[in-house]
């Protein structure tokens, strides 16, 4: 099990400070913001997310994936009622895509509620449909880059399109594309869905449709700083990994840092590489 933090956590570090600090803390990788990285990420050329690699390699870091995929630049939209601005925002995802490739990253986590809930004037089908098919480009694009898109389904609070993990395989069953699959966020399935985070991993994750899992409390703070109970999911994970229908990476990504970022995902490594020893001790 590799352990990812997601990089926005330790700012206003530099990335390479960020790297350095993560790598002490005994992460595995940084899974990066791109508006961390640049005003305008579009603005990040092919060389310079290569060193970006290469800084967080020398730290012994993977840059695992991309998150938080349409902060910068503002204004973007994949329910907009406007033609243009879809394809704007389609055109930002696919370099995204292209980025997350060029840094050495397998996956892209597409949350950005504010930019995928439903306009007002539209209905949730004619979003949804928009959405669909700003995914389904930015699917095209991952499968060429041999990385995965996932969109992630958020709480109720955040946005009002697709919030369940049914409602992410509904959107991959359509899109039908094998580098688009759907994903699991702890603190958003703890305040949405009906079944607990395990019992939806046994569900879902044998189909071949989850790509990605973020811990985190469903309070937003980090693992082991709230009620959530780690040891059964990462137990079912690793039994998932066992047979085969999960990946390596899974990736710390608080929103409420206590007692601030660095202590926070400190306490976020050490609670889990603790959970994890006690789980494959026990078997």
């Amino acid at each position: 099990m590799k352990i990812a933090l997601c990089n926005e956590v330790l700012q206003p570090l530099t990335f390479e400070q960020q790297c350095a600090l993560a790598a002490d803390l005994g992460y595995d990788g940084l899974e990066v913001a791109p508006f961390t990285l640049a005003d305008d990420p579009l603005r990040i050329t092919d060389a310079q997310a290569a060193t970006h690699a290469r800084i967080a390699r020398d730290q012994g870091l993977a840059i695992t994936g991309l998150h938080w995929l349409l902060v910068a630049p503002a204004g973007l939209s994949i329910v907009s009622e406007d033609v243009t601005l879809r394809h704007r925002t389609t055109a930002v995802m696919e370099r995204l895509v292209e980025l997350c490739a060029a840094m050495g990253g397998t996956y892209l986590v597409h949350g950005s509620p504010k930019q995928r809930s439903v306009p007002p004037g539209s209905s949730a089908v004619q979003a949804w449909e928009r959405a669909r098919e700003c995914l389904a480009r930015a699917a095209t694009r991952a499968q060429a880059c041999g990385v995965t898109y996932c969109i992630e389904p958020l709480a109720r609070r955040e946005t009002d399109l697709l919030n369940t993990v049914e409602d992410g395989v509904r959107m991959v069953q359509e899109i039908g594309s094998p580098a688009f699959k759907t994903m699991i966020d702890c603190s958003a399935a703890g305040q949405t869905e009906h079944e607990s985070v395990p019992a939806l991993m046994e569900r879902w994750l044998p189909t071949g449709h989850i790509g990605h899992l973020q811990v985190n409390d469903p309070n937003r703070r980090g693992p082991g700083q709230g009620e959530m109970q780690f040891a059964p999911i990462l137990q079912s994970l690793l039994a998932m990994q066992r047979q085969g229908h999960y990946g390596e990476v899974i990736a710390v990504e608080p929103f409420d840092y206590l007692p601030d970022g660095p202590g926070c995902a400190a306490r976020a490594i050490g609670y889990l590489r603790g959970v994890l020893e006690g789980v494959q001790a026990h078997g």
